[in-house]
């Protein structure tokens, strides 16, 4: 320590002494000086920033005393309470968290690598913890309330999910999984405490995802939960900006990012099939047992892949089914199109006569995901693939009107890309 002082005191001081006694300072040794300066300037901003960016992003502490405080009250069940409140068997790791309100962590339970996710937006709002306690108790656990019968909370539970992902003739199976969810300790029948744990969860848009995606193979799966903190499936490797801390990749430029990406990502014929798993992905969100959902982020922050480059889509918060899309976007207020947007990118155009917002989105997923393959795939793809596959990258990127006219179209652009990509990784060791 004492060396790297006398280090720095070289060579920031010298040059100022040196300088005064020659009578002037050499307009070079200034430029160093700035520099050395300058760094350390915005080396402490960082790290300020990164601080204080994880102190409000992190705060997985007052998740588990909100939880466990409804617990130890009787208002909440679940299959994993008792590890994590009395038990102390789950183990909180990493911070995963992009949001204050959505809590994200890897963890250990019962020896398998886990994700932890739970909401804490009405204690972020608060100073007053008892108050904060309270106000989640009354609000976010209020239904159903004591006295609801099983055949009453049944038709509950199917109204919300008719209205979040439509009449749809496979909801009733959908109900009954959910209720046998709900009865962790298999007693065949189901308490007020593991009702009100089950539809808080149910409000939580990932874990109704999770639900309707359970029997693909690249949604995580889930474990167990607690009120409405769950756990799935441990977190996948991140395909985006996997070197980068939370707080720094915002500052640095787009093809700063491509170019990292590039140099610590995986070899280019395991990225070709992580993006066909990808491309799998897209085909299950299209006319599942439960609907069609829209992927309303699509950036690469939420692709990952497993040990064995399998893709697994590593964060679900914003794939929509389509009912919710279109009752959100039909018929709203709008000038242009850009006032006809949910999420970040599910678009629909604007009827500018009726100064209203049409159902129908302009742009298809599978068309979001190529723009996303062409920055990933082409550097460094073979350079006898290259062509063919940057020109078929291009045409999906076309993609557009209502799914239902492009369906046939859609459905062939994906199975050439899957095909191209499979042809080349087949018969090599990456498959």
């Amino acid at each position: 320590m004492r060396r790297l002082r006398r280090l720095v005191h070289l060579v920031l001081l010298c040059p100022f002494s040196k300088g005064l006694q020659q009578g002037r300072l050499p307009s070079l040794r200034v430029k160093y000086v700035l520099l050395v300066w300058l760094g350390i300037f915005v080396g402490s901003w960082m790290v300020y920033a990164h601080y204080s960016s994880y102190s409000e992003l992190c705060r997985g502490h007052i998740c588990q005393v909100v939880i466990c405080d409804q617990y130890r009250k009787g208002i909440i069940s679940g299959s994993v309470c008792q590890d994590l409140c009395e038990l102390q068997k789950v183990e909180w790791r990493t911070c995963l968290s992009s949001a204050p309100g959505q809590q994200v962590y890897s963890g250990l339970w019962q020896d398998k690598e886990v994700t932890i996710k739970c909401g804490i937006e009405e204690a972020l709002n608060s100073k007053d913890w008892p108050d904060a306690v309270l106000r989640r108790e009354l609000v976010l656990f209020d239904k159903p309330t004591r006295g609801t019968s099983i055949k009453e909370f049944r038709e509950m539970i199917l109204s919300f999910l008719k209205a979040n992902l439509g009449d749809l003739p496979s909801l009733p199976a959908l109900v009954d999984q959910i209720l046998l969810m709900a009865d962790f300790n298999k007693d065949s029948r189901v308490s007020l405490a593991e009702a009100k744990s089950v539809w808080a969860l149910l409000q939580r848009n990932e874990f109704l995802l999770l639900l309707s995606l359970q029997e693909k193979e690249h949604a995580s799966q889930l474990l167990g939960y607690c009120g409405d903190l769950y756990l799935t499936e441990g977190t996948p490797y991140a395909w985006h900006g996997a070197v980068l801390l939370p707080a720094l990749r915002p500052l640095l430029p787009s093809v700063l990012h491509r170019a990292l990406q590039q140099w610590f990502g995986p070899a280019w014929p395991w990225r070709a099939k992580i993006a066909i798993g990808l491309l799998e992905f897209v085909e299950e969100l299209f006319h599942g047992s439960y609907g069609t959902f829209y992927m309303c982020e699509t950036t690469l922050a939420n692709v990952g892949y497993t040990a064995t480059y399998d893709f697994k889509m590593a964060d679900l918060q914003q794939v929509a089914p389509e009912a919710t899309v279109r009752r959100f976007l039909q018929g709203r207020h709008c000038e242009q199109s850009s006032d006809c947007i949910y999420g970040r990118d599910c678009r629909a155009p604007c009827d500018r006569l009726m100064r209203q917002c049409k159902g129908d989105l302009i742009q298809p997923n599978l068309a979001k995901v190529c723009e996303l393959l062409r920055d990933y795939l082409l550097p460094g793809a073979p350079a006898d693939l290259r062509e063919e596959l940057g020109k078929q990258l291009r045409t999906c990127t076309t993609l557009s009107g209502l799914a239902s006219q492009v369906e046939a179209h859609h459905s062939l652009v994906l199975s050439h890309l899957k095909t191209l990509l499979w042809r080349e990784i087949s018969n090599t060791n990456y498959s």
